[in-house]
């Protein structure tokens, strides 16, 4: 095989990675709701399983990028975590009650969550320049995400569930869908689809491209247990200013994920999941961008342009109205560069910031603080304010003020990033120490 055919090969099996790696979180994540709400789970308990996603980044990434650093390869511990979650996503589906789904879906984000991390490591160490080659295949799981919402509500799978009953036999959920179901929200469908995407992608995964551990054969101690290796890289002001604003910004962002929605239904746009799509669609050309703009403008210039846009989604959703809707689309689009600017920037500064034996625990690290505290400080965050601007009487949402509140939040990271981060002082200490990405070794 020619060279430029095994550089198509490789680039092909990452892209078909992070398809399925967003395509698994993509199709339960969004009909959970109405699938708990079936089977009468009120709605503080389904917040909890919403905001678990945040408790589970917490807890596991830094612990498995530091297995994938020292003892396995990281594609391995990757087939590893899907096989073993689709398990769980599978038995989470057959739930009938609240104390039967909330144990196994726990045990399928402790599995999930890491992967995130660890398929960033596997894209940025099997390609030879992660700056310009990643992001085109990081589209792909963006894609992943949004066929998920295409599958999820496609008219063919709204009907599934009756033929799910004669065809599908008891052991894969067949019974448990609902005569009377009104879509597939109310079946165990996704959660189900979401198991079978799980185990596809574990056992594609011990295909990908070998990325061995980086510190095997060399003593470990409770420092790497615990990723303090990982956090060390704080001792960098700037790093620790990119660390410290990316934690808060992902406060804000938790208001567009959990509020978002029922705020365009509010102003009368009846279709607000497909219109929310429209954030994946740009995040996909913006994205492709990326390689482009960060060589032109540089980590800091992207940065604060991704957190500029922030304040301004905000500001539209908070100026508009059912007589003003496009300035809600065009708070929807404004998450392409919102995303991108600011969160796959960051993930490749943390790659070039962190030294070659620890960027699968660096990875974990960057997703600990995002995926984990920022986005459970978010959701709670997001909750109280909300209910704040909830009329007792009425119930009826004061919508401007919850979205002129992570405007003001968003708008003071950014002036808080643009005087305390120095990337050029940042980025000659990094050069330094930072080798090449290795590239494919199968």
């Amino acid at each position: 095989m020619s060279q430029a055919n095994e550089v198509t090969a490789l680039k092909s099996r990452l892209s078909v990675m992070m398809f399925l790696q967003f395509f698994i979180w993509g199709v339960w994540y969004v009909p959970m709701f109405p699938f708990l709400d079936g089977l009468g789970v009120d709605a503080t308990k389904i917040g909890f399983a919403y905001g678990a996603t945040g408790l589970a980044a917490i807890v596991s990434p830094i612990f498995i990028g530091m297995v994938a650093d020292k003892f396995f390869p990281s594609q391995i511990v990757l087939a590893v975590l899907h096989l073993v979650g689709g398990f769980f996503l599978f038995m989470a589906s057959r739930a009938t009650d609240w104390a039967s789904f909330i144990p196994y879906l726990l045990a399928h984000l402790f599995c999930y969550m890491p992967t995130l991390a660890l398929a960033n490591s596997v894209l940025f160490q099997s390609v030879k320049d992660p700056q310009k080659e990643a992001p085109a295949i990081r589209t792909l799981g963006t894609i992943g995400w949004i066929v998920s919402g295409v599958v999820v509500g496609s008219s063919f799978l709204v009907g599934a569930e009756e033929i799910l009953k004669f065809q599908m036999p008891a052991f894969l959920g067949g019974p448990e869908a609902p005569a009377d179901s009104k879509g597939l929200g109310l079946t165990n469908l996704p959660l189900l689809i979401g198991a079978g995407a799980s185990v596809l992608l574990g056992v594609f995964s011990i295909f990908l491209p070998n990325t061995p551990p980086k510190m095997k054969g060399q003593s470990i101690g409770i420092g790497d247990v615990l990723g303090f290796k990982a956090m060390s890289l704080m001792k960098d002001k700037s790093f620790a200013v990119f660390i410290i604003c990316s934690l808060l910004i992902c406060i804000p962002l938790s208001f567009y994920y959990q509020s978002a929605n029922g705020y365009l239904k509010a102003m009368d746009i009846s279709n607000s999941e497909g219109v929310l799509a429209l954030g994946q669609v740009s995040e996909i050309f913006f994205l492709l961008l990326v390689p482009f703009l960060l060589i032109k403008l540089g980590v800091k210039r992207m940065l604060l342009i991704g957190m500029a846009f922030w304040v301004l989604r905000y500001l539209f959703f908070a100026a508009g109205s059912q007589d003003a809707q496009y300035l809600l689309f065009l708070g929807v689009i404004a998450h392409g560069i919102c995303y991108d600017f600011f969160f796959f920037t960051g993930q490749l500064y943390v790659d070039k910031k962190a030294p070659a034996d620890i960027r699968s625990q660096a990875q974990g690290f960057i997703a600990f603080v995002t995926l984990g505290v920022g986005m459970f400080i978010g959701g709670n965050v997001n909750g109280w304010w909300t209910s704040l601007q909830t009329h007792e009487k009425t119930g009826v949402i004061n919508w401007d003020a919850v979205w002129y509140f992570p405007a003001a939040m968003a708008a003071a990271v950014l002036v808080a990033f643009y005087f305390l981060f120095n990337e050029s002082k940042s980025t000659d200490s990094t050069e330094a120490t930072i080798e090449e990405p290795p590239t494919e070794s199968v």
